[in-house]
């Protein structure tokens, strides 16, 4: 399986609960921490919907 790096580049300050819950259950909960996810459906949904937050590499 390949894997995915995100890293939080911007604040869940302000965003809609379900946006700042998400970033939670991608194990981002503070600005510029990084962490590493396997590729699977579940991830990748919870990737799309904060976006925008976010920045992706792919390993």
């Amino acid at each position: 399986m390949s894997k995915i790096k995100i890293k939080q580049i911007r604040s869940g300050i302000g965003r809609p609960i379900d946006q700042k819950r998400t970033l939670v259950a991608l194990g981002l909960n503070k600005m510029h921490r990084t962490v590493e996810h396997e590729i699977n459906p579940q991830i990748m949904g919870m990737i799309n919907k904060v976006k925008h937050l976010l920045e992706i590499e792919e390993l």
